[in-house]
């Protein structure tokens, strides 16, 4: 996906994604959807450059800066990951594990509440971020979407709802956990 120098990176655009560019500005859309996002830096904008040529897409910089450089890598992970969310999608699973009390899981609206965790009296609440959509089948919780940070917050936020703090680990390992991304 990468052809890398120290100071450039090239990010290969397929033929079934659009991608615009406008100074810093990149809008991507596929099957799956349209993402945008503003790479403007105050730090960094008269040292970076991101240009389109065909069917790729370069970042460099003439600084030899570390912080720099590692910008330029970083632009060109999250251009990658903009293109693959719009052709594939992104998904986490998590999995719904108590011993004690039975949890229940709802989903409403962009809220997720988990119910009768440890026998508590009020629900534990997790917001969903962003366009993700969260299916709960069971014990299973599906956490889908074109985002990759948007999936990946969305199911840490889930997963830290039901975080133990004031008891014993090994002993009361109720909790929703995540057992894969995709």
């Amino acid at each position: 996906m990468f052809i890398s120098d120290d100071m450039e990176k090239i990010v290969n655009v397929p033929k079934n994604v659009n991608l615009e560019l406008k100074e810093f500005k990149v809008v991507v859309t596929g099957e799956k959807g349209k993402l945008e996002r503003d790479f403007y830096s105050h730090l960094f904008k008269k040292l970076i450059k991101i240009e389109r040529t065909d069917d790729k897409i370069k970042i460099s910089s003439e600084s030899a800066k570390r912080k720099v450089k590692s910008e330029v890598g970083t632009i060109a992970s999250h251009i990658q990951n903009m293109i693959e969310g719009v052709m594939k999608g992104y998904s986490c699973s998590l999995k719904v594990i108590y011993m004690h009390f039975p949890i229940t899981v709802k989903v409403s609206g962009n809220e997720i509440t988990i119910n009768n965790f440890l026998g508590e009296k009020f629900p534990r609440k997790a917001k969903i971020v962003g366009n993700c959509k969260v299916e709960v089948q069971g014990d299973d919780i599906t956490v889908s979407g074109i985002n990759k940070e948007e999936v990946g917050q969305t199911a840490t936020n889930i997963e830290r709802s039901t975080k133990i703090k004031s008891r014993d680990r090994r002993v009361f390992m109720d909790g929703v956990f995540l057992v894969s991304k995709l």
